[in-house]
């Protein structure tokens, strides 16, 4: 097998990667209210989805809706206060612009570290690192 052949059967092996983050697609938040309590309900899947701990994306909101809020045992976020639906998604947006999509290559393949007490984005596909708010 010539060099040519070779090439030809490694780039129809190798899986197509798009330069966009249109793969990556956030659940829209399932919220209701319940009193002076807006639950999200599908707060569990977004969280799974963007591979983060669950904690991490809870603080995020509370300090973005400037409110208080926890977790039940269902998975649900139960947040202080009434918001609408629109509010929550763009603070889920904002979450995934900061701490999931990689800011050079777009993608979402990216893991959260701890440097020298920084918190840094590292992205898996482009080996870019950057810094984070949090």
């Amino acid at each position: 097998m010539d060099y040519e052949d070779q090439l030809d059967r490694a780039l129809e092996e190798t899986p197509d990667i798009e330069g966009s983050s249109e793969r990556f697609d956030v659940p829209d938040p399932e919220v209701r209210q319940e009193g002076n309590v807006t639950v999200y309900e599908n707060f569990q899947r977004t969280v799974d989805r963007f591979d983060r701990a669950e904690d991490h994306v809870m603080k995020f909101l509370q300090d973005e809706l400037g409110t208080s809020g926890h977790i039940d045992e269902s998975g649900r976020a139960r947040l202080t206060g009434e918001f609408s639906e629109r509010r929550i998604r763009d603070a889920i947006e904002e979450y995934a612009d900061e701490f999931v999509i990689c800011p050079e290559c777009g993608l979402p393949d990216t893991r959260l570290e701890r440097e020298q007490g920084a918190t840094l984005l590292r992205c898996e596909a482009c080996g870019a690192r950057s810094a984070t708010s949090g």
